[in-house]
């Protein structure tokens, strides 16, 4: 059964299209991707959890919002430089505390995904 066709979901955008985006739009499939390293979070050799709490302990406020001088409690540990599955990057690559809607921004933002008044930042 074909689906009625609507406008893109890109703001500004005016195709048609039976899916969220048109093909000029649509986001990378970045789910297929990060799930590819998604184990050196939950595999316990990694030591992602003791890595975590000792992040947030030493640092428990979110580093983005502290430099816009808003004091905000960190939830989400993040890489500085993203490890894209880089076991060396992931075990030893620096991190830093941020709230749960700074970590997201910036996720987008690596992932070319923020349309708007974010840019995604050149490669």
């Amino acid at each position: 059964m074909l689906k009625p066709l609507r406008k893109c979901a890109r703001p500004g955008c005016r195709m048609l299209t039976s899916e969220s985006y048109c093909p000029a739009h649509k986001p990378k499939a970045l789910r297929k991707e990060s799930a590819a390293w998604h184990y050196l979070y939950t595999d316990p050799r990694y030591g992602w959890r003791k890595r975590r709490q000792d992040q947030l302990l030493a640092e428990p406020w979110c580093r983005v919002c502290a430099a816009n001088g808003i004091r905000t409690r960190a939830t989400d540990v993040d890489h500085v430089v993203p490890h894209r599955g880089n076991v060396e990057l992931f075990l030893k690559g620096d991190l830093q505390s941020l709230c749960h809607s700074c970590h997201s921004r910036k996720t987008m933002e690596e992932n070319g995904l923020l349309f708007g008044r974010f840019s995604p930042k050149k490669r």
